[in-house]
């Protein structure tokens, strides 16, 4: 049922409630013995419009009700309950106890053929502005805390989209910051090594030297453009340039004997070299598999982790599985890498998935296929 429809069926109960209301009044025929009959009936109809339109339900309708209520009586009752009701529910209980104390008070001195105040009446007079009112602050106090608990609900969600959204934006920008400086680093050795032949030039056909000034000047020039490009995603408070290239120069194996030396049980298993991989695809597995310990680490300390690795193509795959742990109640983290590992997969044209394996165990899974035109060792063709 939609939230537009749950608010239609309560509306279509008060409209029914308030026409019984007014019917009920128009059948009290024998207390006017005919006489003022048209009066009620019109009044009665008065009111109930006004009940029912919610412009007039504040402060025309209570008005209506209580005047009408103090001068005919017990007929006009009902409706005056409607009101207090409403008053209540938008948590105007002191305006409504001043309604029916005006309503019950004026009654004395009005029509006595319906008086509130009669021996066989006094007590659902007493009895109804009473649970009216009451029913109406229970209602109303319901009804904020349910606003209350979805507007926490809504802002939870907006909350967990953006800082997903932020966790992606951090990894795009890791990704830009890992790719720079692998990029820079392949370049640099293309200008150092074109520029050491450059001084051989001699010994060097015309065209050959004038090739390798060529090439030189454009990897210096696109070493340049490339720092002006992407050097402005990294963060000023990341850690220096040299070691944002741990995650290329340091193999997978080094992760897996860190996470030993901490007391965590690793078997690692790799299939292929990472030189069969591109340089993203290393990357992109130094990352799962060090999330993936992380993990390990807080929610399943204690358990054995198995890490299975094939760089080999067309894809590579990446596989790590941990039975159920002890979790760790001493980490605190964001709750979010998963995110940003996803985001990395997806970027490289993968997929990952992250979820049980039975028997409470968790397995985080990662595919990404080679680019085409890749030969064995990694490089293209």
């Amino acid at each position: 049922m939609s939230s537009r429809e749950s608010r239609r069926w309560p509306a279509y109960g008060r409209g029914a409630l308030v026409a019984l209301c007014v019917v009920a009044a128009a059948l009290n025929d024998m207390a006017f013995d005919g006489r003022h009959l048209a009066a009620v009936v019109t009044v009665a109809l008065v009111c109930g419009t006004a009940l029912l339109v919610p412009r007039l339900r504040w402060p025309v309708a209570p008005l209506l009700v209580t005047v009408a209520t103090a001068w005919w009586g017990w007929p006009l009752l009902p409706l005056l309950t409607v009101a207090l009701f409403d008053l209540a529910v938008d948590r105007r209980a002191r305006v409504a106890v001043g309604c029916a104390v005006a309503a019950l008070g004026a009654n004395l001195l009005s029509y006595r053929a319906t008086s509130l105040w009669t021996a066989q009446s006094y007590a659902s007079t007493l009895l109804l502005p009473v649970l009216a009112v009451l029913v109406g602050l229970w209602r109303g106090g319901r009804r904020r805390l349910v606003q209350a608990l979805a507007a926490d609900v809504e802002h939870l969600r907006v909350e967990s989209q953006l800082r997903e959204e932020a966790a992606r934006i951090a990894e795009r920008s890791r990704i830009a910051a890992e790719m720079h400086d692998v990029l820079a680093h392949r370049l640099s050795l293309i200008a150092l090594h074109t520029g050491v032949l450059a001084t051989k030039g001699d010994t060097l056909p015309a065209p050959v030297v004038e090739r390798l000034d060529l090439l030189r000047t454009a990897s210096v020039e696109a070493l340049t453009d490339l720092r002006d490009v992407l050097g402005v995603l990294r963060d000023p408070d990341a850690t220096p340039a040299g070691a944002a290239l741990t995650p290329v120069m340091r193999e997978v194996g080094e992760l897996a004997d860190e996470a030993r030396a901490a007391g965590q049980h690793v078997e690692l298993t790799t299939d292929g070299l990472p030189e069969q991989a591109p340089t993203t695809h290393r990357l992109a597995v130094h990352r799962v598999v060090q999330e993936a310990l992380t993990n390990a680490r807080k929610h399943a300390d204690g358990a054995p982790v198995t890490v299975r690795i094939d760089y080999r193509p067309p894809a590579t795959l990446v596989e790590v599985t941990n039975p159920a742990g002890t979790p760790r109640t001493d980490t605190v983290g964001s709750g979010y890498g998963l995110v940003g590992l996803r985001e990395r997969v997806t970027t490289l044209g993968g997929h990952l998935n992250a979820g049980p394996a039975g028997a409470g165990a968790w397995r985080v899974t990662a595919r990404i296929p080679h680019p085409l035109g890749i030969e064995q060792d990694g490089t293209p063709t």
